[in-house]
């Protein structure tokens, strides 16, 4: 079955850290750029960051940059997002999605996409 699943979400108070993980099977991430996404209640979508298949290269919403770090374990089939400094507006549902494409997944067009979990940031 080929899917994307995500673990490691959870409460967290501020200025803590999670590490998420975004899981493969069915395929090969070597060859897909991965993003992670979020959504909180009432708001929009919103890229959180994303690696490339070709060169590792990391891209960052300026919200989370210097705080969050995306990377990538081909051996393990799985990308990980390092959150660190966590904010209440941190709070939402993270996905993580794959396009064969950078430019397809910062688009949204999506070739897999995750169940999500939950990063709940609060005292």
């Amino acid at each position: 079955q080929v899917q994307l699943v995500e673990s490691g979400g959870g409460l967290v108070q501020p200025g803590g850290s999670l590490r998420l993980s975004c899981a493969a099977s069915g395929f090969t991430l070597d060859y897909y750029a991965i993003g992670w996404v979020r959504q909180a209640p009432g708001k929009e979508r919103e890229g959180v960051s994303c690696i490339s298949s070709s060169d590792g290269s990391t891209y960052y919403a300026d919200s989370v940059k210097g705080r969050f770090t995306i990377s990538r374990d081909n051996a393990k089939n799985t990308v990980y997002l390092q959150m660190n400094s966590l904010k209440p507006e941190d709070t939402a549902v993270y996905y993580c999605a794959a396009a064969r494409a950078l430019l397809k997944l910062v688009q949204g067009e999506y070739d897999y996409w995750g169940q999500g979990t939950q990063v709940t940031v609060s005292s």
